[in-house]
């Protein structure tokens, strides 16, 4: 592989592609032996890798420059034309369910392959091909208009993230008035978020009526491959985390408080975890990523091996800059074997979470594409998903000392509580989908007042000093999984509980630890949710007491840090 700026592009054919596609599933419904079955499927698999990693060079290119008129161009001619892929997919998982040869497919590859295409069976449907362009074309509005929103602080043109190094600043004024300017971008812009998410929900409960669910979310979870679990489960584990980590995280945030000397804390305080400042980097974009490269040399063979790759290739684009879509994520390349991570580094200790975090992701996805022949299996559900990135933040611990000098204690003790502060907030956006579309007609308003409900059952402590938009629950508009990944944004608290655990094993035995989470790493998505929480000696989060359990070592731990003497 070259580097990805080298990559070549090239729109591809569909009609072509969907006329080979047809032909070869064709010869797959009538093959004349298990040998010229699995072949056929196995061509049909690269058929859809090759075409998947040419749309998925185009969404990089895409958000790396959200302005660029030539991948906007393609990514608008994929999400027109890729739905329309549904009928032909149909018909293979038909046949795929159906052949002669499902019984020795099942011994040879494991019975998931048929338990997620029977899934895929029921949430596609040509019924909604318009309906899934519509959604493409929404999100990329979405992205495009949260990408080009700016303003000037201080004498710096600054988008949303510009903003948030400002808002970790030892100074409590910039820091207010940092956060002034963030929440005034969002309420100028609120107009053209709220319409867009109307129209977001309008047209994901078209579809679920159209596939006769009784409301999006069920239809949501299947399309997610959650099987293993409804909404039910997820209201338990809410309850689970309003009874042991809210309590927990208001005596964090008095702590906070008294920390960094305020009387109350504001919304821009939170962030703020010590008076004389947080544990920034220490070095630029090209130091930190020189540094990763030691670190997971260090880590193991199979990290150093994979560390390297992503280097090597340049796989990679960390830098924020105007127009490049916000946040950050990890994609891969399936035709050439390759992760890619994508982010915006701001200067903050976010920075080096990405190299972790996303290098958790990315390592999964390295790993998998080489000991997973089936492209199904190499990507698990995102509560797994999450794990793997979250369990690389705390396995990366170790060397804090080349990002954050002698502050990487303090980095250490920041990141431990930020994994626990976050989970109430990641409670309030999944209550808050659960909310809307139980009541999909709700208006902006109403919208509104629901978040600051919920926003007050978990995390009671929050006070936007009096910012009239924020206050009246305006918060919920910030994150972007409401509006590009419904019902996303529980696994990252499900799989923290998970990351949480290996962080305690990690501590009693490092070897023990690393070989459970590379066995989770390496078995993919080859099996479901429950029985992959098995295969790395994991606790199953639904399980009442579970969280507890999880997060008793981690409050010792940071209860008898010197951080928390106050």
């Amino acid at each position: 592989m070259q580097k990805f700026s080298e990559v070549p592009y090239q729109r591809p054919d569909m009609v072509q592609f969907k006329k080979d596609y047809r032909e070869l599933v064709n010869v797959f419904e009538n093959a004349e032996s298990f040998e010229q079955a699995k072949e056929i499927f196995f061509e049909l698999q690269e058929m859809e890798s090759s075409l998947y990693t040419t749309y998925t060079i185009a969404s990089i290119r895409n958000t790396m420059d959200t302005t660029d008129k030539f991948y906007e161009k393609e990514i608008a001619f994929f999400n027109k034309e890729l739905p329309k892929l549904i009928s032909i997919q149909k018909k293979y998982l038909k046949v795929l369910l159906k052949n002669r040869y499902r019984e020795q497919m099942e011994a040879e590859f494991g019975p998931h392959l048929f338990k997620d295409a029977e899934v895929e069976q029921r949430v596609q449907s040509t019924k909604i091909v318009q309906d899934l362009v519509k959604e493409a074309n929404l999100s990329t509005d979405y992205q495009k208009t949260v990408a080009t929103c700016k303003t000037n602080f201080r004498g710096e043109e600054c988008n949303f993230y510009g903003l948030l190094k400002h808002m970790e600043s030892p100074d409590r004024e910039e820091r207010k008035e940092a956060f002034h300017a963030w929440a005034k971008m969002y309420e100028e812009t609120a107009p053209t978020l709220d319409d867009l998410y109307d129209k977001l929900v309008a047209v994901r409960v078209t579809m679920a009526k159209k596939l006769d669910f009784e409301n999006y979310i069920p239809l949501a979870y299947l399309g997610k491959h959650r099987m293993d679990y409804t909404s039910k489960e997820v209201e338990k584990f809410r309850e689970q985390v309003l009874k042991v980590i809210v309590p927990a995280c208001a005596k964090l945030r008095e702590l906070q408080a008294k920390r960094i000397g305020v009387e109350k804390l504001k919304y821009y305080d939170e962030m703020f975890m010590f008076p004389d400042g947080n544990p920034d980097p220490i070095g630029n974009k090209d130091q930190m990523v020189a540094w990763a490269k030691e670190m997971y040399q260090e880590l193991s063979s199979e990290t150093a091996e994979f560390f390297n790759f992503m280097v090597e290739h340049e796989l990679f684009d960390l830098e924020t800059r105007p127009g490049k879509h916000m946040g950050g994520y990890c994609t891969s390349l399936s035709e050439y074997k390759a992760p890619f991570i994508f982010s915006n580094f701001n200067g903050t200790s976010a920075d080096v979470d990405v190299l972790t975090h996303e290098a958790g992701h990315a390592f999964e996805s390295y790993t998998t594409a080489r000991c997973q022949k089936i492209a199904a299996y190499r990507h698990s559900t995102s509560e797994i998903n999450e794990i793997h990135s979250m369990s690389m933040e705390h396995f990366t611990y170790p060397w804090m000392d080349k990002f954050f000098g002698e502050n990487a204690e303090k980095y250490r003790y920041a990141h431990l509580c930020s994994a626990l502060l976050v989970i109430p907030y990641m409670m309030c956006v999944d209550e808050f989908q659960h909310r809307v579309f139980v009541n999909p007609t709700m208006t902006a308003d109403e919208r509104r007042s629901v978040w600051h409900e919920i926003e007050q059952k978990y995390m009671p402590w929050r006070d936007y000093d009096g910012v009239d938009y924020m206050e009246k629950g305006g918060f919920w508009m910030q994150k972007q999984h409401i509006f590009l990944y419904p019902f996303y944004y529980i696994d990252y608290a499900l799989a923290q509980i998970g990351a949480f655990e290996f962080y305690s094993k990690m501590k009693k035995d490092q070897n023990e630890a690393w070989n459970d989470y590379l066995k989770l790493c390496r078995a993919g998505g080859s099996t479901g949710y429950f029985e992959l929480l098995k295969i790395a000696n994991l606790s199953n989060p639904f399980e009442e007491g579970s969280v507890e359990k999880a997060v008793s070592s981690i409050l010792k731990e940071i209860e008898e840090s010197k951080f928390s003497e106050v």
